[in-house]
């Protein structure tokens, strides 16, 4: 493909929500496309998205752009439980598709839309934007080159602050069926980066639990009825024999954000972040044999966008577009792909089936 690849973002908010904090400005530093389409369900709306981020052509129906000979590529931005029939509209209208996590409310779905990109040749993308952060990239490369030898154990704890009170365009999280959760994002997110960089599970163990059974509505006042698990535990078994201690939970009041140790027989890396390590920095220590712990400083090779990237949100985000850019022009495959999803959408079932089972649950099995 010659020149920029032409994109069109679903979900285009010009004022609130991920594809506001994170996709449009992430394309709009990003030289590899160029923001052609923005859609939001209103015209005003997609006109002043159209006018902040520069894009040329405005939609508040999606099948229209979808329709457009101009739109290369989409990104699918916006709430879980519309995942499913956008992507698999823009999958069968041939376009490249980025679909934020989780790919579907279920796992049925991710693996409808997973063999439909398979059939048809498109390049499809997940947003699991931790295996484009630099510092993750930096942590697997170093356990790959035998930093940490054969992996022994691991642990990984994410602690968010502020589950019991949010505004109402906030408080449909609370259903466990809409597939938005403390379980599929948080949980998703971060221990994709633990398999990322660690390994595969073999096998879990977990306590799934809702601690939090109502929210109250901060606009209206109103207490709500909440299915939605809050907190995640996880024992567990990867699949080259090291064990496995995880908790994720949102909590509250005052999380302590994000940590990962991973300990082998030659030495320790940790990870640690104050927020989840899709979204913010991570910082990096390691020790080998008898060392003290010592910062690690990241590698150059693993950041792909330009200085003008904005920090925050947007960063990991510009990362993995780039790793799309990649794949659409043939260049490469490192990208997570709806295969990637797939995997991860059958360990959060694992997961799930465990704590209502009461017993260790193979992965895949």
């Amino acid at each position: 493909m010659a020149g920029k690849i032409r994109l069109g973002i679903i979900g285009a908010s010009p004022t609130v929500g991920w594809a506001h904090r994170s996709h449009l400005p992430a394309i709009a530093a990003s030289p590899e496309f160029e923001l052609t389409g923005v859609c939001t369900t209103r015209m005003e709306t997609a006109v002043e998205a159209q006018r902040q981020f520069g894009a040329r052509l405005a939609f508040d129906d999606y099948q229209d752009m979808l329709a457009h000979p101009e739109i290369d590529a989409v990104a699918v931005v916006l709430r879980v439980p519309a995942h499913y029939q956008i992507t698999k509209d823009a999958l069968e209208a041939g376009k490249h598709v980025f679909t934020e996590w989780p790919l579907g409310r279920t796992t049925g779905e991710a693996e409808e839309l997973a063999a439909l990109a398979r059939a048809q040749g498109v390049r499809a993308v997940v947003g699991l934007q931790a295996r484009a952060a630099p510092a993750v990239l930096q942590l697997k490369q170093l356990v790959e080159q035998g930093y940490v030898g054969e992996i022994m154990s691991c642990s990984m704890t994410l602690i968010r602050g502020g589950v019991l009170a949010r505004p109402s365009g906030r408080t449909w999280q609370r259903d466990d069926a809409l597939g938005a959760t403390t379980l599929t994002i948080a949980t998703g997110h971060s221990v994709d980066a633990l398999r990322f960089v660690a390994g595969e599970f073999a096998e879990v163990s977990a306590i799934v639990s809702t601690q939090c059974p109502q929210w109250h509505e901060t606009d209206t006042g109103e207490y709500l009825d909440v299915t939605a698990p809050d907190n995640i535990l996880i024992n567990g078994r990867l699949a080259g024999g090291g064990v496995v201690s995880a908790h994720v939970a949102s909590i509250p009041w005052a999380g302590s954000g994000y940590r990962l140790e991973v300990y082998g027989r030659e030495g320790t890396l940790i990870a640690d972040s104050e927020d989840s390590p899709q979204l913010g920095p991570v910082r990096i220590q390691g020790a080998q044999g008898g060392d003290d712990l010592e910062e690690l400083a990241v590698s150059e090779q693993h950041r792909f966008v330009l200085e003008g990237m904005p920090a925050g949100a947007p960063y990991n985000v510009g990362q993995l577009y780039y790793m799309f850019g990649e794949a659409i022009r043939g260049q490469g495959g490192r990208q997570p792909d709806f295969d990637t999803a797939v995997e991860l959408h059958r360990l959060v079932d694992a997961l799930r089936r465990s704590s209502e089972e009461g017993r260790a649950v193979a992965v895949g099995g």
